[in-house]
């Protein structure tokens, strides 16, 4: 039922998309007209500057150029030529080196091909690289000329806008500190197995975000996260549009037979949840699901040990009677929610680290093995218990808290 739920909410998402890019499309083809005629009169005007500069008086001319009505017969034969040589003069005066400035603008749609875009549309010289980048991406998204995967990943949505806003928080706030990096595979499936804390997932975005950073390929992790959250308005899309997809077993597995990072929090809601009493301390991995993922498509295990996103919320109670009414799974009470209003929101700045552990292979076991209980509740546990004595260790590495 979740894969259908999955399936029908991609297509409905794709429906959307694509009427709002027939709408917008509409919109801006009268403005890609207006572009189009003032590149021709700038064509214009550029081929009238020329004509009058190689029309220039003797005395202005260099000494050794002769005069244009001495110009030898076969200069003048020259200037008889047909059309397309004459065109072939014109591209070789143009090719002299000129002001950027002066140079037509290319047409809407081509140029170099952004990250994951079949095309981009080049901004004004004029204007400084960074509001250049960023009017090229607005374009795009007029126009609709971006790429989406049959999830709603949008990859220059995540590496364009989420992780520049995400990344000065990493290394500034929370100052991460990555380890185990050369754990990660730059290339080919494997599944990510993360303890969960900090009451807004923000561990779950950092992780992302260090996945991204440390891998030469620049690869994206795709998390697998709750019904709940793309319940959420505005959440739900932005979530898909990172990568993220229901926590479902199809899903998982498609993504990993597709050569994927897939990151998953077996923990859940009662990882992230928790009271302040019981940080770092695991919780329950459910009944092993993410196993049975991995076997299936042999992808190796990465435990993955997050330190810091504990102390973000810190949660002194949960008011259960306002989760239940709100429908959410808890109603934290922190020092400073709900206490300083908006304000509550911003984390503290805990030190992070994040530790990326030694692959478990999961290639010994047969795909049947996938469906044996003992052996998915074995590796369950070692997975888990790996995880715990590793949080313990850095635990005691990183110190204070907030030093």
């Amino acid at each position: 039922m979740r894969h259908e739920s999955s399936s029908a909410l991609v297509r409905d998402a794709a429906e959307r998309a694509g009427r709002e890019r027939d709408r917008r499309r509409q919109r801006l083809t009268p403005l890609l007209d207006q572009a189009a005629e003032t590149a021709a009169r700038d064509d214009q005007q550029y081929d009238h500057d020329q004509a009058q500069h190689r029309q220039a008086p003797d005395h202005e001319a260099p000494d050794h150029e002769a005069p244009e009505h001495e110009a030898p017969d076969h200069e003048a034969q020259h200037r008889q030529a047909p059309d397309h040589e004459a065109h072939d003069q014109e591209a070789h005066h143009q090719s002299d080196p000129l002001p950027t400035t002066n140079d037509p603008p290319s047409p809407p749609g081509t140029g170099p091909a952004a990250d994951g875009q079949p095309g981009s549309h080049p901004p004004s010289p004029d204007l400084p690289p960074l509001l250049a980048d960023a009017l090229d991406f607005i374009l795009r998204r007029i126009s609709g000329e971006y790429a989406i995967d049959e999830f709603g990943f949008d990859r220059e949505f995540v590496t364009g806008v989420l992780f520049p806003l995400l990344r000065p928080l990493s290394e500034h706030w929370f100052r991460v500190d990555v380890r185990g990096a050369e754990n990660i595979p730059d290339s080919g499936a494997a599944l990510l197995v993360s303890n969960h804390s900090g009451t807004l997932p923000w561990d779950g975005l950092m992780t992302q975000l260090a996945v991204h950073d440390v891998t030469p390929s620049r690869r994206v992790m795709r998390p697998l996260a709750a019904e709940l959250m793309f319940a959420t308005p505005v959440v739900g899309d932005i979530a898909r549009r990172a990568g993220a997809t229901l926590a479902a077993a199809a899903d998982a597995e498609r993504l990993l037979s597709a050569g994927e990072l897939v990151g998953v929090w077996p923990e859940g809601f009662k990882g992230i949840g928790k009271l302040y009493r019981d940080r770092y301390r695991l919780q329950r991995f459910g009944r092993g699901g993410f196993v049975s993922s991995a076997i299936r498509t042999g992808a190796p295990i990465i435990p993955v040990s997050v330190v810091g996103a504990e102390e973000t919320y810190p949660m002194l109670a949960d008011v259960s009677p306002l989760a239940k009414l709100t429908g959410m799974p808890y109603w934290p009470l922190t020092p400073t929610w709900p206490w300083l209003g908006p304000l509550g929101l911003v984390p503290l700045p805990s030190k992070w680290i994040i530790d990326f552990g030694m692959p478990v292979p999961t290639d010994i076991h047969q795909p049947s093995d996938a469906d044996d209980p003992l052996v998915v509740l074995e590796m369950t546990d070692h997975i888990r218990e790996i995880i715990q004595r590793t949080l313990y260790a850095l635990l005691v590495q990183r110190g204070p808290a907030f030093g």
